[in-house]
């Protein structure tokens, strides 16, 4: 059940649950609605393919992927299929619609102010586009088996403090493309179950030490386009679990020490479009299985010695593009035995690091780059030979005699490298 894919886990649960039991036709188009509604954005879990670090390591991680699947085969059972017995009758409010005995209430573009009163036996509650403008404390204390919010473009705001309290079942909270510019303190409390939060495209400029803390099965964060200037220590203290962290297209400056110490299981981290000068190794530094590292469009020039080593064995996706990046240390890529695509396009790079391994590399992109191409970059020469991949990229170097210029100006680095051996 664990090995196949997402679209299909959606199929079998649908069809199975809906032809072999007897659901009314209304509780069938429920669950339906709700798989096109969250399909797109709650992908299964994510854990590290390659070889792990230890036999624990690789037991606890399948029990995580088996876990991560059973939560949300499970989830998406309760939301689209819990009979009307679950709750007792009442009024959808107006002017919302609903589906499957309240099941589902949707309150999409309706012009509302408030959170409206919904039934306890509530599992999705859509009210996105709204005119809310903040979320006072207790605002959803009634609504004890809500397990998916979307609260999307409703002019949030602010979060008070307690404003999520009791709502001890959420698994999905969407607030994407608000006004957030502040979180409260204890704003998250109650939020135990909680497994994708998504902030992205707001006003946050600053995360207070542990504000993500009640969330001990946070899996997937989304930051992305916020106004957040640095990342303190303490910041993710309590969210253990979480795999997925976007930060891109922040004002980051500065990963402080420490910062990261307490997610050293994420998988995918995305930094790019951020502020940052040097690269942040010491916050990276107990990081163990990151698969995916994106810095690109950092005004970064230079690349240190050990820079992946710590996850260097699981590493295999590198984003460096567009940075202004000058050189790599000999050393950069010491303990990277797993990248297999690499994206240094658009930089200041006339050579690659000795360090570097083609062993498992599939792809390449490096145009815009004045490569010097002279034996220094033998090995990709190499690889080039025995790959199908043919990156784009054109010598500036060595000097090579008038006359034969203008013939091999624009010639690419597959014919022009290793010219002077």
């Amino acid at each position: 059940l664990f090995s196949v894919t997402l679209s299909n886990l959606y199929l079998s649960a649908s069809l199975t649950l809906t032809h072999s039991l007897s659901f009314l036709p209304s509780q069938r188009s429920s669950l339906f609605y709700f798989l096109s509604l969250i399909q797109e954005r709650s992908p299964v879990a994510y854990l590290p393919k390659n070889k792990a670090a230890t036999e624990t390591d690789r037991q606890t991680d399948g029990r995580t992927a088996s876990m991560q699947s059973v939560r949300f085969l499970v989830t998406a059972l309760v939301l689209g299929l819990a009979p009307s017995a679950w709750g007792a009758p009442g009024q959808c409010p107006s002017p919302c619609h609903c589906h499957g005995d309240l099941q589902h209430v949707i309150c999409d573009s309706v012009g509302l102010r408030k959170v409206p009163r919904v039934s306890e036996s509530t599992r999705l509650l859509n009210m996105q586009r709204n005119n809310l403008g903040s979320l006072p404390g207790g605002s959803f204390s009634d609504m004890k088996g809500l397990i998916s919010l979307h609260l999307q473009h409703c002019q949030l705001r602010e979060i008070s403090s307690q404003a999520f309290k009791g709502l001890k079942k959420l698994i999905y909270l969407y607030l994407s493309s608000n006004e957030i510019a502040n979180i409260k303190p204890g704003a998250f409390e109650d939020l135990t179950e909680l497994t994708y939060l998504y902030l992205d495209n707001n006003r946050i400029g600053d995360l207070a030490k542990g504000i993500f803390s009640p969330m001990i099965n946070l899996f997937i964060l989304q930051l992305n386009d916020n106004r957040i200037r640095e990342l303190r220590a303490g910041t993710f203290a309590g969210a253990k679990d979480l795999r997925w962290l976007h930060m891109s297209g922040n004002e980051m400056s500065a990963l402080q020490p420490g910062s990261l110490d307490e997610v050293e299981n994420l998988a995918i981290l995305h930094l790019d479009r951020n502020r940052l000068s040097t690269y942040p190794g010491a916050a990276l530094s107990k990081l163990r299985v990151v698969e995916e590292l994106t810095l690109s469009r950092n005004p970064m020039r230079t690349i240190p010695d050990l820079a992946f080593q710590s996850f260097g064995r699981y590493m295999e996706k590198l984003h460096l593009d567009n940075m202004g990046l000058e050189k790599f240390s000999d050393g950069a890529f010491t303990g990277v035995t797993a990248l297999k695509s690499l994206h240094i396009e658009n930089n200041k790079l006339r050579s690659l690091p000795r360090s570097l391994e083609f062993t498992s590399m599939q792809n390449i992109t490096m145009s815009g780059n004045p490569w010097n191409c002279n034996c220094m970059l033998a090995p990709l020469r190499r690889w080039m030979d025995s790959s199908r991949h043919r990156p784009d990229a054109v010598c500036s170097a060595p000097p090579i005699e008038p006359e034969r210029e203008r013939a091999i100006k624009q010639e690419t680095l597959e014919k022009m490298v290793l010219v002077t051996g």
